[in-house]
């Protein structure tokens, strides 16, 4: 059973930093390109980034260019979302996601 699980999640000031985590289990991790994806109150699934499956390659949303960082480490089956200079509207559940998953999210929050 594919299992993904995000933690980090929490209230930061703006211009603060969070660092988003997710576990991943029950498929080959390192077979997988993966990827951010964040909802926001009131609107759609938004992606926000991605990363092939050696970690050679990543993508960001416009919206996130320049302020976050994607990564993984295939020996721990994680990924990773390092997100600099915060600004509120990058307040939304984060959620890591396959094509065909996504976990239950972590509640990101910024704000004053």
């Amino acid at each position: 059973e594919v299992q993904l699980v995000e933690s980090g999640g929490g209230l930061v000031q703006p211009g603060g930093s969070l660092r988003l985590s997710c576990a991943a289990s029950g498929f080959t991790f390192s077979n997988y390109g993966m990827r951010w994806v964040r909802q926001a109150p009131g609107k759609e699934l938004e992606w926000v980034s991605f990363i092939n499956s050696v970690g050679g390659s990543t993508i960001y949303s416009d919206s996130v260019k320049g302020r976050f960082t994607i990564s993984r480490d295939n020996a721990k089956n994680t990924l990773y979302l390092q997100m600099n200079s915060l600004k509120p509207e990058d307040t939304a559940v984060y959620y890591c996601a396959t094509v065909t998953h996504k976990g239950q999210g972590t509640q990101v929050t910024v704000s004053s």
